[in-house]
């Protein structure tokens, strides 16, 4: 048979296998009539038994090898004569084949008539015959054998190789996950910044434009409220004198310890020495800072917004400056308890006639605080020292000086105001003054 350019035949192992043994199980030499009793002088017959042993032995050799889970494989035969070898292998079977019926076919007309002589001659092609097959089937056994042993062997390092890959292949997928969880874990709180930025900046917007309709609160406004400031000093100040004055104190020696040397135009302008102390204590330790006012601007009483937001940084500053402002003395005598104190000292706010007047002021003060600041970053706040020269242009009396019916008018030429003391201390916004209030009095100079 010519080797051809075909694609060379895989035969399977399986069907070689299958049918060399069933062709066995057909053949098995058994004849007709043909028994070692009969024929006693013909010992030759007992190799035909023992062929069965000899099958039965490459099945079991068969099985071994199957015994070790070796699946079916087409053999590959990657050159020309490897081809043409495996076409020759199976010439010879097929022939072997055809050989094997030829003689158990002469077996078979070897009974009728009984030859004796001819069953064993063609007993002994038979034999020869299946031995070949044996031998081709062993033969193909053993080398498929060798072959996927040498396979499992060449193989085992590259299952392992192929195991640790795809473990690490699982690690690094589960690795991948979490990075795709934690990339959308942060696009989504980019995107909530992002949208966050984009609030803010609208608002801002918003507030620059309601800051140009609107204007920056202007000096004008300022001044209103520094002057409700200062009248609400002098407003607290008169129940503060009257509860003095009906608790027994002497207003002269108050005044005397308030401002210790003072010359008073009047008696009755003692009371001055009393809003004095006042904002003395309400501006004391002050440093000014910007804040929103508009929270206490809404309410108009202030101590509406104290109940609805007792801890607020308003209401921190009215504890802070009645501890301040109402000495304990003071407070017994007027009311004969430390009640209010205590009150405010356990951070609530008593709902008082005197407290309620308290926070009105405190209010304004509050208010005018915050104002500065948010007109001009760079607000200051002024004090006058007593016993400095009248100027007009940082100061304002709180009374206003009647022509003196004593002085001549060369006198007056050359009389000079003296600060006794200041009242309210002034403030500085941008170029814009806001005068200091304080007490004078007329000298004569010489």
């Amino acid at each position: 048979m010519e080797c051809s350019d075909t694609k060379p035949v895989k035969p399977s192992s399986n069907n070689i296998s299958e049918m060399v043994y069933k062709f066995a199980k057909v053949c098995k030499l058994k004849s007709i009539g043909v028994f070692s009793s009969e024929i006693p002088n013909l010992p030759h017959l007992q190799r035909s038994i023992c062929n069965e042993t000899l099958l039965s032995e490459n099945s079991s050799e068969e099985n071994r090898c199957y015994d070790q889970k070796v699946h079916p494989h087409p053999i590959e035969v990657p050159a020309k004569e490897n081809a043409c070898a495996c076409l020759e292998v199976m010439r010879k079977m097929f022939d072997a084949v055809s050989v094997l019926k030829l003689a158990y076919l002469q077996l078979q007309q070897a009974h009728i008539p009984y030859d004796p002589q001819k069953i064993v001659a063609a007993d002994d092609l038979v034999v020869a015959e299946l031995e070949k097959l044996c031998k081709f089937k062993r033969e193909y056994a053993q080398k498929h054998c060798k072959k996927v042993r040498f396979n499992a062997a060449r193989s085992a390092p590259l299952m392992a190789e192929i195991v640790a890959k795809e473990a690490l292949l699982g690690k690094l997928k589960s690795q991948n996950s979490a990075k795709d969880s934690e990339i959308l874990r942060l696009w989504r709180e980019l995107q909530d910044l992002e949208m966050g930025n984009k609030n803010l900046s609208e608002k801002i917007k918003q507030i620059s434009s309601e800051k140009r309709r609107a204007g920056v609160l202007s000096v004008t406004k300022f001044q209103d409220v520094f002057n409700a400031a200062s009248k609400s000093i002098h407003d607290f100040a008169k129940p503060l004198i009257s509860l003095m004055k009906a608790s027994g104190w002497d207003l002269d020696r108050a005044a005397s310890s308030i401002e210790n040397g003072a010359v008073y135009s009047k008696r009755c302008d003692k009371k001055y020495a009393f809003e004095a102390y006042i904002a003395r204590r309400m501006f004391h330790g002050i440093v000014l800072t910007s804040y929103d006012v508009s929270d206490i601007m809404k309410f108009g009483d202030p101590f509406d917004a104290l109940m609805e937001n007792p801890h607020s940084d308003f209401a921190k500053f009215c504890q802070a400056k009645y501890l301040l402002v109402v000495h304990p003395k003071m407070e017994e005598s007027f009311f004969g308890n430390l009640d209010h104190r205590t009150f405010i000292m356990s951070g609530k706010h008593p709902r008082t006639e005197f407290y309620q007047l308290f926070a009105k002021m405190a209010k304004w003060v509050w208010v005018l605080l915050g104002y500065a600041v948010s007109i001009d970053p760079e607000a200051t706040l002024f004090s006058v020292s007593r016993g400095s020269a009248f100027s007009s242009l940082f100061m304002e009396s709180v009374e206003e000086e009647k022509e003196s019916a004593i002085l001549s008018d060369e006198d007056e030429e050359r009389a000079t105001h003296k600060v006794q003391f200041m009242i309210i201390p002034g403030f500085q916004i941008g170029n814009i003054v806001v005068k200091s209030r304080v007490y004078i009095s007329k000298h004569s100079s010489s």
